[in-house]
């Protein structure tokens, strides 16, 4: 299978059909997004306002939350709410000016994890996984003591937050001299903090000391190029000794963070491995044990790291495959100092797509006269050229789709599902379109099928997708379940769809032939309940199952799954309005939703109260999702439920 773009379908329709989920995501950018006269070049568009994907990732998680529905007002205030808590630029005006320096020139990529100080006196709470990225406001002795104390800011925060220096580096603050490498106006991230709130004893709000912080260093700054230069550049990896070691020789060394490992478990203890490279290009792993794996959330690829006193292990002590004789450990005398990786930008044009697609309204209406206005934006990029679209201020369309793209969101339609059957992962390959033409995605999963039931005609948003071109010359994109970043929304079974009037609009059952979109949302009632059937579906993928004579077989999934059936309906069922009738089908929730009564409950009835059932239902008031799986150009899922029934039911929500 290539999994490419197909060049048949690339010239986008003139004209998308209007959609009210699409609408409202503009209807927000407009709400959020600068204004001309401030951003008149348009190159400030995706750091001033949000961009497309984070709004509609924004709004699908509302979504999510209130199940039984939201409105306008309820999305506008979360995403105004979410946009602030990530943005924070609250300083008071008498701020230190070097602060505001440090953040003119700050231009690394926040950490995943990062929490601002504002936030801990807000939530009186800090996550042991929390990172701070932090300015020294002062060093000091505590008064009394010979307890040395930092106080810290950061750059999106009004307050400032007292810690507790760890022991470990006690010999690197001199607060008399201030000569200490821990001083005023350095930064630091750290994390497995434990935060004392004033409330839990005397005194105000203060962290606690943790062993888990890291400096940084900037190459540029004389005192730190002075220290690196001293420290570090004499020891490599490939001068490191395993009977010096043994002697009691230590090392200072140098190298660039190339991969982070996923998280795993040695026996009753985590663990996560860093591939680091040095400067000769020779490659060594420093590993995390335990509550040590909190420093990873403190590294982001591409920064170097220097490792001062480093313990060195065997390989066959830390238990890892890998041909080196040793690794690098976080050891009780190690300090670690971070070079972070610049952000590097990219002036990406903006496709003409962007003017020809309802979805871009915004950007045509800034001069409807002349087309776009905004003819490029700036993004991130990364050591290797890929570009980060994760605030693309726009919607992305397959056309559009090129080599080196990260962090891409498609909006589109389910048209094929394959399973990946020689993978050696779990892998998917889905069939997506939009206006502008089809890709095939590959969808790899960390364990199994976790998406829940989905079809051909679903509506889907999916966010944290990659753009690669392959040997063969094939643009292959690829999705990462695994990815932070990464997810996976199907709108067609989303259950506050139904009731949240400001992402829909309802249609009339005479609409539907004459209408191009896969997706309806009808008022309608039960004409007749034509075919109720219980039958075994695989719980994860919400497909039928075959009964073998070893029992339940998912053909969807191609695994057995004895422990994961449950009993569901399949239905087949006359709706009906004013102005028509359709012939739909559906099965599980939907179907449970319908009948007013579980799979189980049905089963159970002696066999005439089954039959006299559906008959009881009939004129039964419901607003329903209707998504068309035979659209033409669509192929077969591949499953028992083929049949010639046009629509499905995906969502049902009772009238009163």
């Amino acid at each position: 299978m290539n999994h490419h773009i197909d060049l048949d379908s690339q010239q986008p329709h003139e004209q998308e059909e209007e959609d009210p989920f699409l609408a409202f995501i503009e209807y927000a950018r407009s709400e959020f997004s600068p204004d001309e006269e401030e951003d008149p070049t348009g190159n400030g568009w995706g750091s001033t306002g949000p961009g497309w994907s984070w709004i509609a990732s924004r709004i699908l998680k509302t979504c999510v939350a209130y199940s039984s529905g939201v409105t306008s007002a309820i999305l506008l205030s979360d995403i105004s709410q979410a946009w602030s808590e990530q943005n924070r630029a609250g300083a008071p005006k008498k701020r230190a000016e070097w602060i505001n320096q440090l953040k003119r020139k700050n231009r690394r990529r926040k950490l995943p994890k990062t929490v601002t100080i504002d936030s801990l006196y807000e939530k009186n709470f800090l996550s042991l996984s929390g990172v701070l990225e932090a300015v020294i406001v002062d060093a000091f002795l505590l008064p009394g003591t010979n307890v040395y104390m930092l106080t810290l800011g950061d750059l999106w925060s009004s307050n400032t937050i007292d810690l507790y220096v760890h022991r470990r580096y006690y010999d690197l603050v001199d607060p008399h001299n201030h000569n200490g490498i821990l001083k005023k106006g350095g930064e630091v991230l750290l994390t497995g903090c434990y935060l004392r709130t004033a409330r839990e004893g005397s005194g105000s709000t203060r962290l606690l000391p943790t062993e888990y912080f890291v400096i940084l260093l900037d190459e540029d700054q004389d005192d730190d190029a002075i220290l690196l230069a001293a420290q570090f550049c004499s020891d490599s990896f490939s001068s490191i000794s395993l009977d010096d070691v043994n002697k009691g020789v230590s090392y200072s060394l140098y190298a660039r963070i190339e991969s982070i490992g996923l998280l795993e478990n040695q026996g009753k203890l985590k663990r996560k491995q860093i591939t680091l490279v040095d400067n000769d290009g020779v490659r060594l792993k420093f590993i995390l044990w335990g509550e040590q794996v909190l420093l990873a959330n403190l590294f982001s690829v591409g920064s170097t790291l220097a490792l001062d006193r480093p313990y060195i292990a065997s390989a066959t002590e830390s238990a890892i495959e890998t041909n080196d004789k040793f690794c690098l450990e976080y050891g009780s005398a190690t300090q670690l100092y971070l070079v972070p990786f610049i952000q590097h930008e990219e002036q990406v044009f903006v496709p003409l797509t962007q003017g020809r697609h309802r979805g871009s309204r915004v950007l045509s209406a800034l001069d409807p006269s002349q087309g776009p206005k905004l003819s490029q934006v700036t993004l991130p990029c990364d050591s290797q050229g890929s570009i980060d679209f994760s605030n693309y201020p726009f919607r992305s369309f397959i056309v559009d789709l090129r080599d080196k793209m990260t962090s891409i969101s498609l909006y589109g339609v389910v048209a094929d599902i394959v399973y990946e059957r020689h993978a050696s992962e779990v892998i998917f390959s889905i069939k997506i379109e939009d206006s502008s033409g089809v890709i095939w995605a590959k969808l790899h999963f960390a364990r199994h099928w976790s998406l829940g039931r989905l079809g051909l005609g679903h509506i889907v948003y999916i966010s944290g997708l990659t753009c690669s071109m392959t040997k063969q010359n094939r643009l292959e994109v690829i999705w990462f379940e695994k990815d932070a970043r990464a997810s996976f929304i199907n709108l067609s079974c989303l259950p506050a769809l139904l009731n949240s009037s400001c992402i829909h609009k309802l249609s009339g059952l005479s609409d539907l032939s004459s209408q191009t979109s896969t997706m309806h949302i009808c008022r309608v009632r039960l004409r007749q309940i034509d075919h109720v059937n219980t039958r075994f579906s695989h719980a994860l993928c919400g497909r039928f199952v075959e009964e073998t004579p070893g029992g339940f077989e998912c053909r969807f999934c191609h695994c057995s799954c004895n422990d994961e059936a449950v009993r569901s309906f399949h239905l087949k069922i006359t709706l009906a309005d004013e102005s028509a009738k359709v012939f739909a089908w559906c099965t599980g929730q939907t179907a449970t939703e319908l009948l007013q009564i579980s799979s189980d409950e049905f089963y159970e009835l002696p066999e005439e109260e089954q039959v006299m059932y559906p008959s009881s239902l009939e004129n039964e008031k419901f607003t329903v999702a209707l998504v068309n799986v035979r659209r033409q150009g669509y192929a077969s899922v591949g499953d028992q439920e083929r049949h010639a029934v046009s629509w499905e039911i995906t969502g049902a929500l009772k009238c009163d």
